[in-house]
């Protein structure tokens, strides 16, 4: 089972994300903190628990920087799909702006439709953009969100109780040595290892 680190982080992949108030408002409920990564200047609120992280503007550093912290304690903001399967394979929660979440199931074929479109689209063939993003993309996020947090604390909680159970009876079991006879009993030697019985007397 992979292990989950202590705190629960949220990544935003910040540059055109339309959920950015909706992180901030979700990761204030539960008191969790925020990364908002960035390549351009970008306004965050005045709260200890967000942190803009500003990185160079060459392309795929926000990328990088996330998907080099992406862990089983993660949650990523994303709507870029090779994005998404760097973070779904190290084990993140990858969540997109419209409440989708990738999955190791899923992901396989969003890179291959991105991948098709790519190529159609270079091929000269016209494609319909992607649609507008709606008031009901941003409750489906919002609810993605919130569920991730919350199914993320129970697997933390789970793991920490198993390992409370499993300190527990190894303390049972071997945190309390067997007494030891004296050095002087018999059959036992001054180093606590059995001692050689001592031969019978025999009559004179």
């Amino acid at each position: 089972m992979v292990a989950i680190p202590t705190t629960i982080r949220i990544y935003v992949d910040a540059d055109a994300c339309p959920v950015k108030d909706e992180v901030y408002r979700v990761a204030g409920r539960h008191q969790l903190p925020v990364f908002v990564v960035t390549n351009s200047f970008l306004r965050v609120p005045q709260d200890p628990l967000i942190e803009r992280i500003a990185v160079a503007a060459g392309p795929g550093a926000a990328d990088d920087w996330i998907a080099e912290r992406a862990d089983a304690s993660a949650i990523v903001i994303t709507a870029d799909i090779p994005l998404a399967g760097r973070c779904v394979k190290a084990g993140a929660v990858v969540i997109a702006p419209d409440g989708r979440t990738f999955t190791e199931d899923s992901i396989g074929m969003a890179l291959a439709m991105r991948d098709l479109m790519t190529d159609l689209r270079s091929a000269g063939e016209a494609t319909s953009g992607p649609r507008p993003f709606s008031p009901h993309d941003r409750s489906a996020f919002l609810s993605a969100l919130d569920r991730a947090v919350r199914q993320l604390r129970r697997r933390k909680e789970s793991s920490a109780s198993r390992g409370a159970y499993s300190r527990c009876m190894a303390r049972r079991i071997f945190g309390s040595a067997a007494p030891r006879l004296p050095a002087h009993a018999a059959g036992t030697s001054k180093d606590g290892t059995q001692a050689a019985a001592a031969p019978p007397k025999t009559k004179k």
